[in-house]
């Protein structure tokens, strides 16, 4: 997958510093490539829609975009219209996994904690078979450098402890960086989409190895 990758900012050591500085610059490399990029880098999502795999059916849980991550939502309307259920993240705590709650795109929502957008409480909740995760900035073996809240680490962790759920990354080209410095809770994707093409990971499997 070509991509403009910004300039090297990957620490040997994921100390809070490092973290905190490669942030700092990832937010300013994202904000620049949605100025330039505009809509059409998520208009170009939806045509990997059935490359994602799970076929139809697979349950999927996708995100509101907050300022200026890349917008999900084109390709969550693509893979609805394949007859994928979809689902959005709803925050308890601090402490806890993420919730899922069904959605549908004509289902009105409610406003949650850090400017989120959530489904009513009455909405069922559903175990995803595919998550669409925002992030900062990603690496080639699907590292994610997130907000530092650990919501997707923590939901991550604890849906692979008790099934199967495909991770993937959304971003635009740019935000790729040479390496993210991964912890060992660190819970790496599988794939990452971008408005330049689909770019499958590294397993799983040997994620775990790397960070021993």
């Amino acid at each position: 997958m070509p991509t403009a990758e910004a300039a090297p900012l990957s620490p040997s050591s994921p100390s809070h510093s490092s973290k905190t500085a490669l942030r700092a610059q990832c937010r300013r490399v994202r904000a620049e490539a949605a100025a330039r990029l505009g809509p059409a880098a998520a208009n170009a999502l939806p045509r990997w829609a059935a490359s994602l795999g799970k076929g139809p059916g697979a349950r999927v849980a996708g995100y509101w975009p907050l300022g200026d991550e890349i917008d999900p939502r084109p390709l969550m309307l693509a893979l609805h219209a394949q007859g994928c259920p979809l689902c959005l993240p709803v925050v308890l705590s601090k402490a806890e996994p993420l919730l899922f709650r069904a959605w549908s795109p004509d289902d009105a929502l409610e406003a949650g904690p850090h400017g989120t957008q959530h489904p009513s409480p009455d909405s069922p909740c559903v175990t995803p078979d595919i998550i669409l995760v925002p992030l900062l900035a990603f690496d080639e073996k699907g590292f994610r450098l997130g907000y530092g809240g650990g919501y997707y680490d923590r939901t991550l962790a604890a849906l692979r402890r008790t099934g199967t759920v495909r991770a993937i990354g959304l971003a635009f080209a740019a935000q790729k960086v040479g390496q993210i410095p991964a912890e060992p809770w660190d819970q790496p994707l599988e794939a990452i989409l971008t408005e330049a093409g689909l770019n499958w990971c590294q397993t799983l499997e040997e994620s775990a190895v790397e960070r021993k």
